[in-house]
This record gives structure tokens, sequence and C-alpha cells, in this order.
């Protein structure tokens, strides 16, 4: 199969469609944003296992705990920040329960672009990393959104899948290379590791080319819970320098997930910097953000290079 550039919102409605074919026992719901969540692919060709429940998250996850506990395996949809906001529905009716629900919060970042701060998932991944049980997904293509989808689907328990509004390149050629937990080594270096997850891995791949004196390490790290600890306890012993890029708050996301495994591991010998967004986001242009908040590849480039001296 080929795969090429696309929202990882579009693959996601792509592969739930076709896994509704083959699984009678997915259903899908959508708190009003089905046309941008994409989950609209499947209630077009499963109009009878989808449900539109309106602007009111809290009841979506009640809901779709309620049909978990009778069998069933329900995405719910809607934007990530308006999604993890009803953290307490979901820490008691999807984690206390361990109920089978998978949630899937789309718009993450800045890269939303326009639609502005208000709607940016910018503190989801902090939120969901504090739920016990909870499993967390943010693939950087199609293929491994297809993967993570397919995973999630088929594995008993409560998941939370971060996806993007712009388009990202393909820089896989098959869902294979996805492991659960397993970060994905796109380029092997020396003395410094790049990892990145969703929309900024493409970026270190672009920022990597201009950085081939520094033979840098560019690590996909797909799943951000559980962390693959044994790659990064392999970087932190044989790097000098981990960088982690993501568009999401510099607290609590990917780059605190590294550096929590960096601090239990003594024989560590790399320093840890982590490029992330500083407060909040703001309205314009994908591209134009993702060059004032530092994470598009030509200022990544100068950051890499001042940060490891």
């Amino acid at each position: 199969m080929s795969y090429s550039a696309k929202a990882t919102r579009d693959a996601f409605g792509q592969i739930l469609e076709k896994l509704g074919h083959e699984n009678p026992r997915i259903v899908v719901m959508d708190a009003d944003l089905s046309c941008s969540t994409k989950s609209a692919i499947f209630a077009k060709s499963f109009p009878g296992r989808f449900f539109q429940l309106g602007i009111a998250e809290s009841n979506m996850v009640g809901t779709a705990a309620g049909m978990a506990l009778t069998g069933y395996t329900p995405f719910i949809c809607s934007f990530g920040a308006f999604l993890t906001g009803r953290h307490e529905t979901i820490r008691m009716s999807v984690g206390y329960s361990q109920t089978n629900v998978k949630i899937v919060g789309t718009h993450a970042g800045v890269g939303i672009g326009e639609d502005g701060h208000s709607q940016m998932g910018l503190e989801d991944v902090n939120v969901m990393r504090s739920i016990p049980g909870m499993t967390i997904f943010q693939p950087c293509d199609e293929a491994t959104t297809h993967a993570a989808v397919r995973y999630a689907a088929a594995t008993e328990g409560p998941f939370y899948l971060r996806l993007t509004r712009q388009k990202l390149p393909a820089l896989h050629n098959s869902e294979s290379v996805f492991k659960c937990g397993k970060g994905i080594v796109l380029k092997e270096g020396k003395q410094l590791a790049l990892i990145g997850s969703g929309a900024t891995v493409s970026e270190l791949m672009k920022a990597s080319e201009q950085l081939q004196d520094l033979q840098p390490w560019v690590i996909d790290m797909h799943t951000i819970l559980p962390i693959d600890r044994d790659l990064v306890q392999h970087l932190s012993k044989v790097c000098n320098h981990i960088i982690t890029v993501e568009d999401h708050n510099v607290i609590g996301g990917l780059g605190t997930a590294v550096a929590e495994v960096m601090a239990e591991t003594s024989q560590d010998k790399a320093k840890l910097t982590r490029f992330g967004i500083e407060g909040f986001g703001e309205s314009g242009d994908p591209g134009e953000l993702y060059v004032k908040f530092g994470l598009a590849a030509e200022k990544l480039v100068g950051r890499i290079r001042r940060a490891v001296g």
C-alpha cells in the first residue's frame, strides 16, 4: 500500500471506517465536530453505530463507558482541548473503571493554525498521562496512524490518540514499523539524539539534513505512554545530548516522559533539552506559527546547534 501526505485526523477517519466493516462491535461518538474529527466518514457507512452527542463531552465519555461495559468498543471524538478538559469524567468513568474506551483528540498543538489558542490541545498529553492504565499514541503520518488505530481497536483498555489538523508527510511505508511502546529509529547517529512525536518528527527529519556534521539520531516516539524506556536509556548512555521536540506544552508531555526515564537511570551521561510550547498558542497560519514557536525545521537547526554548543 502506498501512503501520502495526509493529516492524521484524515487517516484516522479512513481506517476507522475500514475497521467498522471488520468489527461490528465498534461504535463511534462525536461532540458536534464529526466533520472536523473525520468521524463523519464512519457515520456515513454505519449510521446505526454512530451517535452525535452534541456539545456535551462529559456525557459522551460516560455514555461510551457504559457501552464499553456492555461489550462494545467505543471511539469518542472531539478536539483534544475539549475532550481532555473533561478530566474528572475520564478519570472515573474510563480510568478508574478501566473501560474499553478509545479517546480521539484531534486538532493537537499550534499546528491547527487559525482556530487559535482556545481550541489548541497543548496540555492534553500532560492530563492524560496522569490517568493510570492509559495508553497514549501520537502518530506522525498515515501509516502509523492506521497502525495505532488498528492496535487500539483490537486491544482492551483505555487509549488516547492525539491527531493533527495539518497534513504531514509520509515517513513510513508500512504499518509494520509500529509497535506499541517502541520508538522508531529513523536515523542512527552518534552523540546527539533528536526525539519527536506527531507533527514534529517530519520537522526533525528535515532539520537533520542540515545537521549532518552532528550525526544526530532521529527518533519517532509515537507512543508517549508507555514510553520506550529501553530506547531512552540506550540513547542516554551513548549520547552526550538528547533533545525532545513536541507541539505541546513543554511541561508534562514527551520531554517530561523522557526526563523521568533519564532521572531514574544512574548511568546516564547525556544532557537533556526540551523544546515545546511555553504558555499558550495563538491564531495564525500553521507554518508561520511553527516558525514563531521554534518548531519549524529552519528554526530547529539553530536551536539545536545552540543547545549542543
